[in-house]
């Protein structure tokens, strides 16, 4: 898929024309009986209209001036969605926007729908080639867009259809050393570095939590350093963000029941691949922060010699861990990169999981679970960037009882709480590790979809990259 800027019109067979309400009810450069209509459907109220002539598929969009509330911006993308399918639908390999509202919001929103929305995973299917969307270009006409805007939606675009491209991967494929080798193929592709650490290396840190997650694989474990800093970075202290990393996710021996269950584990990778994401599109478009992505890789299986509840494991920050639930594996693994995250000084550590069904069942698959310690402000502003980028986020609170239900009779801690608000008392197991401002983000309900919502395809959603990218954008690099 390629987004970009036209000067006129294209041999487009879907064409989007969007307007304002008074260009609307005169409108230029149409018949007079299509000005006619046009401006009569207008005025019944309605803001989609729609003519076709010998294949040529014309939408009229009539919008309002909230240019930057959030369901606003949704309900174009959404409008992008439909403009995609209407496309495919009649073998189109192109589409063309004109924005002639003066709204370049409108613009990006329109085609960031449609990008997203012609996104597919076909790697594994014989008929690719037949399978394949027709469309493959969307021309933008908008006289007030910069094209340096196209091209920045365009790399968050691309790095938000890579982190779904990992999520779909299975991991008979993507072990955790493909992974990483997947993490150093980005770096490559964007300018970030990548560093990975093999068994030895996680053995000399003491990493007790990616040690005894791993220990019933037969698949060694990886933890991956990224690290994006230009020379213009705003921020001498890193911004530092925490991806679970666990490829798939059997429970080990408190083995996941099936179906329904462990069906989608494959996606208990996406916290990293929203990482791997975020950072790309970072590095992509040059922003001038400086950004550390720390992602510890394994999956999670009965085999081998598998931790057992009751276990004792040391972390990397010589925490003793009681574990009672082989299943609630995350929190381990990132106990270690927190820890380790320890070492940048961060300004702000930011972790990504699909850590709870706890998180899940309190707001659905339409919001991530997010608490942590860093100043409400903060936490008030990346919940902003969700309502922007419909990555929406409700917070939670990291009262001291939710803590002491994750204390241990013979250790430090133990890695699992009371039957309720699993999600918070997961975020105050995690607590315990960090020791500067820190959000954790439960995005186990939105990173998976069996259907797929809007232009958030069937699997994978690439969750937390656009959020990320809002995020760090309008808050770090200024």
């Amino acid at each position: 898929m390629k987004i970009q800027s036209a000067k006129s019109n294209s041999t487009a067979a879907v064409t989007a024309i969007i307007l304002n309400k008074e260009q609307a009810s005169d409108p230029k450069g149409l018949s007079k009986e299509e000005a006619k209509y046009l401006s009569a459907q207008v005025g019944a109220g309605k803001d989609v209209v729609s003519f076709q002539e010998l294949g040529h598929h014309r939408k009229f969009y009539v919008i309002d001036s909230r240019e930057q509330e959030a369901d606003i911006l949704e309900l174009w993308r959404g409008h992008g969605k439909d403009l995609q399918s209407l496309a495919v639908s009649i073998g189109s390999d192109k589409l063309h926007i004109i924005n002639e509202s003066g709204n370049t919001a409108a613009t990006l929103a329109f085609t960031e729908g449609a990008a997203l929305a012609n996104y597919q995973f076909l790697k594994y299917f014989k008929d690719k080639k037949e399978k394949k969307n027709s469309l493959d270009k969307i021309f933008v006409q908008d006289a007030k867009l910069d094209d340096s805007a196209l091209l920045e939606l365009n790399n968050l675009v691309q790095a938000t259809l890579l982190a779904r491209d990992l999520v779909n991967e299975p991991v008979s494929y993507l072990t955790a050393e493909q992974f990483s080798k997947e993490m150093q193929k980005a770096g490559k592709q964007y300018g970030f570095s990548v560093k990975v650490l093999h068994k030895k290396e996680i053995e000399t840190l003491g990493m007790g939590g990616l040690l005894g997650v791993n220990k019933g694989s037969i698949d060694p474990p990886t933890f991956n350093i990224m690290e994006y800093k230009p020379k213009n970075a705003k921020n001498k202290r890193p911004i530092v963000l925490v991806g679970k990393g666990v490829v798939f996710d059997t429970g080990g021996l408190s083995l996941k029941p099936t179906p329904g269950s462990m069906d989608e584990m494959k996606c208990d990778m996406a916290g990293g691949a929203a990482v791997v994401g975020a950072i790309s599109a970072i590095a992509a478009n040059k922003l001038p922060v400086h950004v550390v992505g720390l992602v510890p890789a394994t999956d999670n299986r009965p085999g081998m010699n598998a931790i057992c509840p009751q276990d004792i494991l040391t972390m990397f920050d010589g925490t003793t861990v009681e574990v009672l639930n082989t299943d609630a594996e995350g929190r381990l693994i990132l106990a270690d990169a927190l820890g380790y995250a320890k070492k940048y000084d961060p300004l702000l550590v930011v972790d990504l999981a699909t850590l709870t069904g706890a998180a899940m069942r309190a707001v659905g698959s339409y919001a991530s679970a997010i608490m942590g310690t860093a100043d409400q402000e903060v936490m008030n502003k990346l919940a902003q960037s969700g309502f922007k980028m419909w990555e929406r986020t409700v917070q939670f609170p990291l009262w001291k009882e939710y803590g002491n239900e994750m204390k241990s009779d013979i250790a430090d801690l133990k890695n699992l709480g009371g039957a309720n608000a699993g999600h918070i008392s997961a975020g105050k197991f995690l607590e315990h590790f960090t020791a500067y401002p820190w959000i954790h983000i439960d995005i186990a309900g939105p990173a998976y979809s069996n259907a797929g919502q809007s232009y958030r395809t069937k699997g994978g959603s690439g969750v937390g990259v656009r959020l990320l990218y809002d995020f760090i954008k309008e808050n770090y690099t200024r």
